[in-house]
């Protein structure tokens, strides 16, 4: 008997749609399926995708389908909600992608979903807040994409800086996924040496982590002002999260997840290093953090949980 690995994608604009190219190219997945309020917009893009199945080595069924959809999948990832107008203040946008999210997981739920939800709707922090409050899941199940992309960027700036693989940078950004991000250079390491001694071996002043950290701050903000928009990263990050969850992965990523005492926060979601597995989150890791990457990691919280007791009032 074949395994069954099903993926519901709630949203198919750029985001969702770079996800979903992803996984058909990599495989590991035998359905999914596409929502959209825009049904034919849904229908277009998984006839698009089933068409190309053939140059792949995927042995999987894209289609367009509905909200029943989610009863008997895995994983249901949303990337559904309106990008920030020209004169809209965050707080608006948060209003309005919180009652689209809200509608969302109401239908999800009554589905009779029980498997684990990847959420990427921007504000991500918020947004998995409001999916874990409305749909009353337990914690361990509603994760949030975070600060995974921002960390990409980041083992991809240190690694061309110091001309290395990424894949050997273990560093990680924590905190909000939002400028009040911040990196944990204390926990930085490029294979097993400290970032910050690989630096002073090499004379290079320490002041060239906050450039680096700049430049992965920036990142957006650059791509948005060039191409309008940021997509195709943040789709192969979210495959990744899929299928450590699927292949029972126990590899770590900086998710928005609930804290409940780690790094001193409670009742917030916010970006940490967490072990993911078929059971959604493992383990949050509770790294040791330096005086002034706590004092950021406050601050962070600090700003989400100012729009988190505003939309709180507003959320059934």
């Amino acid at each position: 008997m074949i395994e069954k690995r099903k993926v519901v994608l709630v949203g198919t604009g750029f985001v969702g749609m770079s996800m979903a190219y992803s996984l058909v190219n990599q495989g590991g997945v035998n359905e999914l399926i596409l929502i959209d309020v825009i049904k034919e917009k849904a229908e277009g893009e998984a006839m698009d995708l089933s068409h190309g199945i053939p140059c792949t080595s995927a042995r999987m069924s894209v289609k367009a389908g509905d909200y029943d959809e989610c009863k008997d999948a895995d994983i249901v990832v949303i990337t559904a909600g309106i990008n920030q107008k020209p004169g809209q203040t965050r707080l608006d946008l948060v209003r309005t992608n919180s009652k689209i999210m809200e509608d969302i997981t109401q239908k999800v739920v009554a589905s009779g979903f029980n498997g684990i939800f990847i959420i990427a709707s921007n504000p991500v922090d918020i947004m998995t807040h409001i999916v874990a409050k409305v749909s009353k899941f337990p914690k361990n199940k509603v994760i949030g994409s975070g600060t995974v992309l921002d960390t990409a960027r980041l083992r991809y700036l240190v690694g061309e800086y110091l001309n290395v693989s990424s894949k050997n940078v273990h560093a990680y950004i924590m905190g909000e996924h939002g400028d009040s991000s911040f990196v944990s250079w204390s926990n930085a390491y490029v294979g097993c040496k400290s970032m910050i001694d690989i630096l002073k071996d090499k004379n290079v002043e320490l002041s060239k982590l906050d450039e680096i950290y700049v430049d992965v701050q920036q990142a957006a903000y650059q791509i948005i002002e060039k191409k309008k928009a940021t997509y195709y990263a943040i789709g192969l990050a979210l495959t990744n999260l899929v299928k450590a969850i699927l292949n029972d992965g126990h590899e770590i990523f900086t998710v928005s997840t609930y804290l409940d005492g780690e790094y001193g926060q409670k009742d917030i979601f916010i970006g940490v290093p967490a072990i993911l597995t078929k059971d959604g989150i493992q383990e949050i890791l509770n790294l040791k953090l330096s005086d002034e990457e706590k004092e950021k990691m406050q601050k962070s919280a600090d700003t989400l949980r100012q729009i988190i007791n505003e939309i709180d009032k507003e959320i059934n």
